[in-house]
Formats: structure tokens, sequence, C-alpha cells
């Protein structure tokens, strides 16, 4: 090549721009000093981002911490649900950059799945049978035939507002005509009651026993006396006063909110479900014990028992979506496809066979046991489980009651 092709030969080449001036120092960590060639110093570790900078970019990282959302959640939600046991065996393998991590997965689903479940659920209260004072339950301690009646009329003015709420939902106005039914039931009764009564104490026989004299009326009593946090608190001798204070401050909660369901069941029902997430967070590392007992001649760690507890649970979380998103869908359909409702309904039956089947299925592959192990193991382990779920559930819905 001679000089005049190497000439037009560099001509032809794009030029390369070249910086001016001194290259820019780099950026020194603010704890130790040292250089800063990434987002982490390389000496002690500390991160180049702090919480002094703009809030969108604060949140941005709160949002991918909390529910780590990006491509890796759609690598995880369909063998989750459809791979019993993979998930598990690819982090126990080591591969577990390219999915969600396990508790990640297990809040993300805990949380949307409640959420769900709350907006499917319908917690009118003309959904529910109405026990409260003025309805079925006052009818049953009226004392006189015009007491009947009244209680009577009132009852039914709540049903007929609750009927107008309820506009043209077809289940909801069937169960308030059930509810009405019942009312009517019960009046009968407690007048035929009130006459026996009245023609027993004309012909100077003993009167017949009152039905409901027995009957829970919601007021908490201690060694059956009435409670009252004046003349008949609870005290526990060995427990501080303070103790005791609090003791007598959830009782009074409890019985106001006892009386309230009476009258609003729908939300005493949502007052539970508000528990129930902080229940299964308790419930969550005892379920992983019960694995470790199951299985201790495996020698696995306990850690890797809670993973398998935790991919467990997000997988009972997305069935239940899976489910509720199906009963929703149903809802739709019979109204305006109805020709898709016999479909939906035997993918719901579909969904709720397929929760015990991927759970047993997810043991034998995680743990490599054969089937009647795998078998005796489930079942101890799934009564022991839904012993514990049992108490749980009790104590949500105690806390429900107790917490103001």
């Amino acid at each position: 090549m001679n000089h005049e092709e190497a000439t037009e030969t560099a001509a032809a080449r794009p030029a390369v721009s070249v910086p001016s001036g001194p290259p820019a120092p780099p950026k020194h960590c603010g704890n130790c000093g040292a250089p800063m060639y990434g987002p982490f110093c390389y000496a002690c570790g500390q991160p180049e981002k702090g919480m002094i900078r703009h809030l969108a970019s604060v949140m941005a990282d709160v949002a991918d911490t909390i529910f780590n959302v990006d491509s890796r959640i759609f690598r995880s939600i369909l063998p989750l649900y459809f791979r019993p046991g993979f998930l598990t065996n690819e982090y126990f393998a080591g591969r577990r950059t390219r999915y969600v991590t396990p508790f990640r997965l297990f809040f993300f689903l805990c949380v949307i799945s409640f959420f769900a479940i709350q907006l499917s659920l319908d917690l009118d209260d003309a959904n529910f049978n109405f026990v409260g004072e003025g309805q079925s339950g006052g009818i049953e301690r009226a004392q006189t035939a015009a007491e009947v009646d009244t209680r009577l009329q009132e009852s039914l003015e709540g049903l007929a507002a609750a009927r107008s709420a309820a506009g043209h939902r077809a289940k909801a106005v069937a169960k308030i005509e059930k509810v009405e039914a019942q009312l009517h039931q019960k009046a009968q009764e407690r007048l035929a009651w009130i006459q026996r009564r009245d023609e027993a104490k004309a012909a100077g026989r003993p009167a017949p026993p009152d039905p409901t004299a027995d009957d829970d009326d919601g007021t908490l009593s201690i060694d059956g006396t009435p409670w009252d946090p004046v003349t008949h608190p609870i005290a526990v001798g060995w427990l501080p006063a303070f103790a005791n204070a609090k003791l007598n401050s959830m009782a009074q909660h409890a019985k106001d909110n006892i009386n309230a369901a009476r009258k609003h069941p729908g939300e005493a029902i949502a007052r539970l479900f508000s528990v129930l997430p902080q229940t299964l967070f308790v419930l969550m590392p005892l379920f992983a014990l019960l694995l470790k007992i199951a299985y201790i001649f495996k020698r696995r760690l306990y850690m890797e028992h809670l993973m398998v507890a935790l991919h467990s649970h997000a997988f009972i979380f997305m069935s239940l979506l899976v489910i509720v998103s199906l009963h929703l869908l149903i809802g739709w359909a019979g109204a305006s496809a109805t020709w898709l409702v016999p479909v939906l309904n035997l993918l719901r039956a579909a969904a709720w066979t397929w929760l015990p089947i991927y759970l047993f299925l997810m043991a034998r592959r995680v743990y490599h046991q054969g089937w009647f192990m795998t078998t005796f193991k489930f079942c101890l382990v799934g009564f022991c489980y839904l012993f514990l779920l049992a108490f749980g559930l009790a104590g949500a819905a105690i806390a429900s009651l107790t917490i103001a």
C-alpha cells in the first residue's frame, strides 16, 4: 500500500473522538475513602447510593426490594404452578439468580392473593344471617306479643333497606328472603311460647321454660359472674397491675366487637382477614420445623426445609388467586356468556384438585423418597399442620376481637 492509498484509507475511517483535557478523577467512598469502581466500595462494601436522593429513585428501589417485579417473576410463576418442586430443586442446585427468591415470591403472592380474596368477597351485611339486637335475637327474647310484633317490624325494615342496597344481585336477594322467612318463623315460635306461658299462669301452673333463657347475649363472664371493668374485673394474682389492666382493656374491646359483629357481621369477617397474613407468617417457621422432624434422617439443614415451606405456601397463594379469578369469571359469564360457565366450573374444580396433588408431588421430588413413605409423611405433616392452622385461625379470630 503506497502513501496515497494509506491516506485515502485513513480518511475513510470514522473519526474517533478523543476526550479533551485530563480524565475525570474517580469517586471515593464516603466511608473509607477508597476509589469507587462500581456501585459498591470494594474495600468496605458500602453502596454508592444512599437515602439522600430523589424520592422517585428511593421508591423504585423499595418496590424492587419488596416485590422484585422484573423478568424473573415471569420465569418463576409458571414453574411454580405447573412444575412441583422445580423451583426448590433449582434453588438447592445453586441456580438462583434467574428466579425470584423464595421469600419475595411468597410475600408477593401473599399480598396479591389476600387483596384479591377481599375484593371478591361480598361482605355486605345482607349476605349474612342477622342475629343482632332488634333482629332475630331480639325477637327470641320478647316477653309480649306486642313486643314480638314491634321487633319483627324493625327487623323487616332493616332487611328492606338491605334489599334496596343489594339492587338486582340475585344471590344477595335470595339470602335476604331466606332471613325474612327465618324471622317470621322465630316470631311464630315466640308467640306460641308466650301463649303457653300466659295460659299456664292463668291456670296456676308453672310457666314453661324460656328456650332462650340460657342463650349467650354477648356478655362476658368470669366464674359465672358477668364481667365488669369496675365491679368485677379480670384480676390474675401473679400478674402485675399493668398486665391486668391490659387484659381488662382487651376484654372491653372484645365485648364491643362481639356486639358490633352481631349487627354488622361483614365488618367482623373483614377484621378477621386483616390478621390472617400475620398468622401465616407465624406458622411458616413451624411448618418448616414439621418438615425437619419428618425428614430428620435426610440430614438437611433447617433453612432447606424453610425454602420448601416458602415455595409450597407461595403455590397455595397462587392457587387461591387462580380459584378467585375463576370464581369472578364465573360470575361474569353467568350474566353475559352462560356457555362458558360449565368450562369455568370444570377449571375451578381442577384447580382445587391440583392443589393437594401438587404438594404431594413436590414432597416426593424434593425429598426423593418412595411412594409409601412420601404418602405417610405427607399425611402426617398435613394433619399436624392443619391442627396448627386451626389454632392459628382461632388465635386470629380472638386477636380480631380483642384488638380495637
